[in-house]
């Protein structure tokens, strides 16, 4: 902790057992009044220098970062709107590090005060940025070359008289379509990993269902699909839930036996826990083990057909991206996959990250 400031804004001493660095700063000056050891760590600086300087300081000046903008955010915690966002840091050394600042009003001090955790995740920050390139990449090259294969493909499959030849092109169309899809379910994994709770917002449980069920019937005018809606309830939603809920109904509609495919999504309060369930059912045979078995044993070796048990992977890591749950019942009469989520009460919204 510092020496020689204000009793009264002063941190508890049970922050130096932290591994989270902490700070406490005026919202009107953006000066540091108090810190425990671990952010000065991470900012780089010993805490007599942080106490001294504004955060223009320790700002990296090029990036559009500004010390205006920092006083900004502790302005509107210290109003109580709690604040999550990265911040790129010059540190004594001349090293750059991204930081995640948490601002929410103090406990101490005065009503200008604002408490800051503060973390390092410099390599998270970077290694994710790798990996979206990574699969930015992957996803152009191999939306191109399935492009090209169903082309040729069809060409061969118009312009042959041979049967076989025919019914080889017809394959690799099917097949090369298939991969194409691949890029879908990776940019579908991407949102529900990347979107923070930011992009989230929370909606009637049965109408956000509804018009996701509205839009997919759109696109298969032959399905029969109901939806029933049991008790209003409100849920968070983004990106991941349209994605885990379209997949849902899209699998038993193109998996049906029959002309006209008979799905039926209720959703409802769980008679368990409480968490608003959403359940899709058909009457489709059985969603074979081996595209199931993967799902629950992440750690065991099944035979999962990667091409036609991706569409459940996704819907599993959607859905577990808001903190809900996925299961699915198979019998002789059907299939039913439920979705598990956290009620929210009605009007609130995810915290503000930036």
């Amino acid at each position: 902790m510092g020496t020689e400031i204000d009793a009264a804004t002063e941190l508890p001493p049970e922050y130096e057992t932290l591994h989270v660095g902490i700070g406490l700063y005026d919202s009107v000056s953006g000066t540091l009044l108090d810190a425990n050891e671990r952010l000065s760590t991470v900012l780089g600086y010993p805490f007599p220098t942080l106490c001294r300087v504004t955060p223009e300081r320790y700002t990296a000046n090029t990036y559009s970062y500004s010390e205006a903008g920092f006083i900004e955010r502790l302005r509107a915690a210290a109003a109580g709107e709690t604040r999550r966002f990265r911040w790129r840091v010059k540190r004594a050394s001349g090293e750059l590090v991204w930081v995640q600042f948490h601002l929410s009003p103090a406990a101490v001090g005065s009503d200008d005060c604002v408490r800051a955790e503060v973390r390092d995740i410099t390599d998270h920050y970077e290694t994710t940025h790798r990996e979206e390139l990574l699969w930015r990449v992957l996803r152009h090259n191999l939306r191109n070359d399935v492009t090209a294969l169903v082309g040729y493909s069809e060409r061969i499959r118009e312009e042959s008289s041979t049967p076989a030849v025919r019914d080889a092109a017809e394959t690799v169309v099917s097949r090369a379509a298939s991969v194409g899809g691949l890029a879908d379910a990776v940019k579908q994994l991407q949102h529900a990993v990347e979107d923070s709770e930011a992009n989230r917002e929370c909606r009637h449980a049965g109408a956000a269902t509804e018009a996701v069920v509205e839009s997919t019937a759109a696109t298969y005018p032959s399905a029969d699909l109901t939806v029933i809606d049991r008790c209003p309830m409100w849920i968070h939603v983004d990106r991941a839930f349209e994605y885990a809920i379209a997949h849902a109904v899209e699998n038993a509609i193109v998996h049906a036996e029959t002309p006209t495919p008979s799905v039926t999504v209720e959703v409802g309060p769980s008679p368990n826990t409480g968490r608003v369930e959403i359940d899709v059912s058909d009457t489709n045979p059985r969603i074979p083990d081996a595209e199931v078995d993967g799902l629950f044993d992440p750690d065991g070796r099944t035979s999962t057909s990667h091409g036609s048990g991706l569409g459940l992977f996704v819907m599993k890591w959607c859905i577990e991206s808001l903190g809900g749950e996925l299961d699915i019942e198979r019998d002789a009469g059907g299939n039913t996959v439920s979705f598990y989520l956290p009620p929210r009460e009605p009007g609130t919204e995810a915290a503000d990250v930036e």
